[in-house]
């Protein structure tokens, strides 16, 4: 009786062991690291102690993130945080301002609120860091982990196999271009000039990325800006419509995107960069708002002004109780019901449109 027990039991003892062995490998990240470039769509912390205007670490940002006020421009979660959920991590990807050696492995965030492709966007609001600094940051990331890992080769290796997103661009037009009491580039360019000068640094910027060792890389392209409430309050013409010469100008560099996918894959040996056509999906989600359980798509859930369109939100303010129906958390940034649309089709295309050549998901499995 003992000899069958103890055979009952090694049997079981056995299975236990290939169950957790098989939850050990489903529950792995996909990928070993996570590396994000972008603006306050993504920041989660970076300008927290800066001298800037463009901060968000007070209530009522962060009321619904497990870990309330980040810096986080959003009620919630990015859609980076939702991305990296996606992708099998099992924490948040941490800032860079204030990440450990060790959680430089797997992946930090580098966006900054108010950072544009151009170093001079965004400097109305204070210190930021652009995509240059970003880079520069980066570069410093790289170096770093080659004292960790011991040598350049075992870097270069770990690099490669990571998941990169860069998401710039919208500062550049929303904080520069439309902003002509501030910046000068609408009298130096036409939106067809200033698409192709904003193309020129970014390819750039995006070769500097490959160099330092990124390979598969996610282009974020801009969003609907001329949809944004504060767009809408200063320009629409009944007050509730989206600007069209706004996302005119912002399809323009859209559009430059794709060929430049193209060409970056062609001439970088190794190199796997995608295209996510952010544009088109919110586009998606504005048409079609209430199947997504939108109420709201043009003001947001909390600020100040006419459809809390002029600014972002008060500290302490009290916002929206019904979130989950607001497009929009302020005046500029999607709730994290947003969030979580373009963040799982950013990661799995619903369309052909979404991403190309292919979406996150692939990528990763590249």
């Amino acid at each position: 009786m003992a000899g069958e027990v103890g055979k009952i039991w090694m049997v079981g003892l056995f299975f236990f062991l290939v169950l957790n062995m098989l939850y050990a490998v489903w529950a792995a990240p996909q990928v070993p690291c996570y590396f994000i470039f972008g603006d306050s769509l993504v920041d989660n912390g970076n300008n927290n102690r800066m001298a800037s205007f463009a901060r968000a670490n007070y209530r009522p940002y962060g009321i619904d993130f497990p870990n309330g006020p980040t810096g986080r421009f959003c009620n919630g979660r990015t859609m980076t945080d939702i991305i990296a959920q996606l992708l099998g991590f099992d924490n948040f990807i941490p800032p860079y301002s204030n990440a450990r050696a060790q959680e430089l492995l797997g992946g930090v965030t580098y966006a900054s609120a108010a950072a544009g492709i151009r170093d001079e966007t965004g400097r109305q609001l204070g210190n930021r860091i652009t995509m240059n600094g970003q880079l520069q940051n980066f570069k410093a990331t790289v170096q770093q982990l080659a004292e960790i890992l011991g040598d350049e080769k075992a870097t270069a290796d770990h690099l490669s196999k990571c998941i990169y997103s860069v998401g710039m661009g919208s500062n550049d037009y929303l904080n520069n271009y439309f902003m002509p009491l501030f910046y000068t580039s609408s009298r130096q360019y036409t939106v067809e000039q200033f698409a192709d000068a904003l193309i020129k640094q970014y390819s750039q910027q995006l070769q500097s990325l490959y160099n330092y060792g990124a390979r598969k890389v996610a282009v974020i392209g801009v969003g609907q800006v001329g949809c944004s409430p504060f767009e809408i309050s200063r320009f629409s013409i009944n007050g509730t419509s989206c600007v069209a010469r706004i996302n005119n100008a912002i399809q323009l560099f859209n559009a430059r995107l794709v060929p430049l996918i193209d060409d970056l894959n062609n001439k970088l040996a190794g190199a796997r960069f995608i295209y996510v056509n952010a544009y088109g999906i919110f586009d998606d989600i504005l048409r079609r708002a209430s199947s997504y359980g939108f109420t709201v798509t043009n003001a947001g859930c909390c600020g100040v002004g006419r459809n809390n369109a002029l600014i972002t939100c008060l500290p302490l303010q009290t916002p929206c109780p019904n979130r989950e129906e607001y497009v929009f958390w302020d005046a500029f940034h999607p709730t994290e019901a947003t969030n979580v649309i373009i963040g799982r089709r950013s990661y799995r295309a619903l369309s052909s449109s979404d991403s190309y050549p292919m979406d996150i998901q692939t990528l990763a499995q590249l």
